[in-house]
């Protein structure tokens, strides 16, 4: 059909509804779904009126449980290949229920991704503290967002500069893995190698990070929303420690 008439028709006309009651018509006419007692129940023609008043959205809403309208449906979701509507129906719930488990985990994935980005951010933006670039990744009551504001404002206070120049600062994230998958809470696995030069003030003194880590983050849904509630980083602080 998408290679036809049809297909290719921006606005349909009545002719068109007539081609589409015809496909319709063939179509049932040799589905294995219609044979015996089935065929006689439902029919196995829709006709081109019934078709456009159906896709031009023309039913009231005290038609929808008329046993015609039923039947119609059932016919259409014969054509495309269910077996009946109810079939159709439960397909559609699978298809949602997993389409939106994957668009959260896409979302969460990508929290993870952002999160990295806007670490290394702040770390350019050193000595000067700017912890109001996560206020859309992390929640501001936190633990994690008040781990982090110690441990960058002791950095900050040192006066510690990333070197950025000929790329010699950078990071890469990669193997992101699920582990707890729940509607208000998710627990992500992400594999971190961060490669990064700082100096500190005047004195210029050097302090390297070469280190490949997991990381785990807690991933929370609070109002209909989703950040960043806690992490295990292993290495967290340890520039900290660097006295």
């Amino acid at each position: 059909m998408s290679n036809s008439v049809l297909g290719n028709s921006f606005e349909w006309k009545r002719s068109h509804f007539v081609i589409l009651s015809e496909i319709i018509k063939n179509e049932l006419a040799t589905s294995p779904v219609l044979k015996d007692g089935k065929k006689f129940e439902v029919g196995n023609t829709i006709s081109h009126v019934t078709l456009q008043r159906f896709f031009e959205n023309e039913y009231h809403e005290k038609t929808h449980n008329d046993l015609r309208f039923l039947k119609t449906l059932d016919k259409i979701c014969i054509f495309l290949g269910f077996k009946d509507l109810n079939s159709y129906i439960e397909n559609y719930k699978k298809s949602s229920t997993n389409s939106n488990k994957s668009i959260s985990n896409n979302i969460t994935e990508d929290i993870v991704y952002r999160y990295c980005a806007t670490v290394f951010e702040l770390y350019k933006n050193f000595p000067v503290l700017k912890m109001e670039l996560f206020d859309d990744l992390v929640f501001d009551n936190s633990p994690f967002k008040e781990r982090a504001s110690l441990f960058s404002k002791e950095l900050c206070e040192r006066k510690f500069e990333l070197t950025t120049k000929n790329n010699r600062s950078n990071y890469e994230v990669f193997d992101i893995n699920v582990l707890t998958d729940e509607p208000d809470k998710k627990i992500l696995e992400a594999q971190e190698f961060w490669n990064l030069l700082f100096k500190v003030g005047e004195s210029g003194e050097e302090h390297f990070v070469n280190q490949l880590n997991t990381q785990i983050y807690f991933i929370r849904k609070i109002d209909n929303e989703w950040k960043i509630w806690d992490n295990y980083n292993p290495d967290a602080g340890v520039l900290n420690n660097k006295k």
